[in-house]
């Protein structure tokens, strides 16, 4: 790969490199230098922004903006949401931003999560029972996948049998099949259908939920509290992004960390034998391998230099999430997996104002799955040869296909 003053803001890099062997891509672009101009995944120039102290200051600047409508006009050419989907925190910044998100943070406490570890312990030991006597599973469909979307449906109070279809929408949008170009505005159609109806389900028999909760603010908020309300579009798009990313990001922090402990040994037995140390592990296993390698795209609001480089206002910005946990100057050998690192500051749920809603809850699932899945079987071990296991190919999540193992 080459640097941007070599190619210039006309020539965007390929960036194929980063998803066949994403940490040796981004090694060989932070070297080269700290903003890269490159094709983002709608087919547009980016900036892609690759070094530890860039990254985090700028995942705080306010001078970049998640909101679309600052793009520069043809800048900008993702995916286009309905209204009702598209209304949610990853594309606001304040005031809207802290409306929205002071009235569901909330269900986020360390409190609310606390009291949720029990029910969680029992999805994972229910779904671990299930597995124990064939002695071989795909972890990703058994247990890695079906635990977080049960956690998150049971939050939100969506019935089980309208939870069968959630997984093939969700890889619709994360991984879109080149063959089949109308399966993603297919699954948002869908996506649309099941939570219109399901709002409109709550609001006739509210249940003792998070999403029964989230309407009541909406309809029940005196016309002088109008700033405590959602609109409309606001709370469909809450409680798709909330089900949506709670079981994306969970689903392969799980799979990426299950699949670390199995290519280093001696720390799968260290973690069994030490379980108050998965904790600190899962810090480092976010660290190390984390199911987001890019932040949110940001649109700056006025021309500004990241990393010494002039970055016009409007343009795509790219924060590698990936590329800072694991630059050296941060984090001394980071593609060593090490526990006992200082780990206080890696960005693997961001910072600042944007800093992930659902991090306690992510991680008290992943601390659970792990350890349940390593107390039950100390013999885990791969079931297929390892070259064989593919990650999806995609900028913005870093997950296994599959990962079959056998005990």
């Amino acid at each position: 790969m080459q640097n941007t003053a070599e190619t210039g803001p006309d020539a965007p890099i390929d960036v194929t490199p980063l998803l066949d062997d994403p940490y040796a891509g981004y090694a060989a672009l932070r070297e080269a230098g700290p903003v890269h101009r490159i094709t983002g995944a709608d087919g547009q120039p980016a900036w892609l922004v690759t070094r530890y102290d860039d990254v985090r200051r700028a995942l705080a600047d306010p001078r970049l903006s998640l909101d679309k409508r600052h793009a520069a006009p043809g800048s900008y050419r993702g995916f286009s949401l309905p209204p009702a989907l598209d209304a949610n925190l990853m594309n606001m910044d304040p005031p809207d931003h802290t409306r929205v998100r002071r009235l569901v943070v909330k269900a986020f406490t360390p409190g609310r999560v606390r009291a949720l570890r029990a029910p969680v312990q029992r999805v994972a030991d229910a779904l671990l029972d299930a597995m124990e006597e064939n002695g071989r599973a795909e972890l990703i469909a058994d247990y890695a996948g079906p635990l977080p979307i049960t956690v998150i449906c049971d939050l939100l109070g969506i019935p089980q049998d309208d939870r069968r279809d959630f997984l093939a929408w969700s890889d619709a949008l994360v991984t879109p099949d080149p063959s089949r170009p109308q399966a993603m505005k297919e699954a948002v159609g869908a996506m649309l259908e099941f939570y219109t109806g399901l709002i409109a389900a709550k609001r006739a028999e509210p249940g003792d939920d998070l999403l029964s909760d989230l309407i009541a603010v909406r309809d029940d908020a005196e016309d002088g509290a109008a700033g405590d309300r959602l609109t409309e579009d606001e709370l469909t798009s809450l409680a798709f992004l909330i089900l949506f990313a709670g079981y994306e990001n969970t689903v392969h922090l799980i799979g990426n960390a299950v699949l670390t402990l199995l290519d280093h040994p001696e720390q799968f037995t260290e973690l069994r034998r030490n379980p108050a140390e998965l904790p600190a592990a899962v810090e480092e296993f976010l660290r190390f391998d984390g199911p987001a390698p890019l932040a949110i795209r940001r649109f700056p609001v006025e021309d500004l230099d990241i990393g010494g480089v002039r970055i016009p206002a409007g343009e795509s910005v790219l924060l590698s999430i990936a590329s800072a946990n694991r630059d050296p100057a941060r984090f001394p050998d980071p593609d060593r997996l090490d526990r006992g690192r200082e780990l206080s500051g890696h960005l693997a749920l961001g910072h600042g104002i944007h800093y992930c809603l659902g991090a306690p809850l992510a991680r008290m699932e992943a601390e659970i799955a792990l350890g349940a899945l390593i107390g039950r079987f100390p013999g885990l071990r791969l079931d297929v040869p390892r070259g064989e296991l593919r990650h999806r190919r995609a900028l913005r999540a870093r997950g296994l296909i599959s990962l079959p193992v056998a005990w």
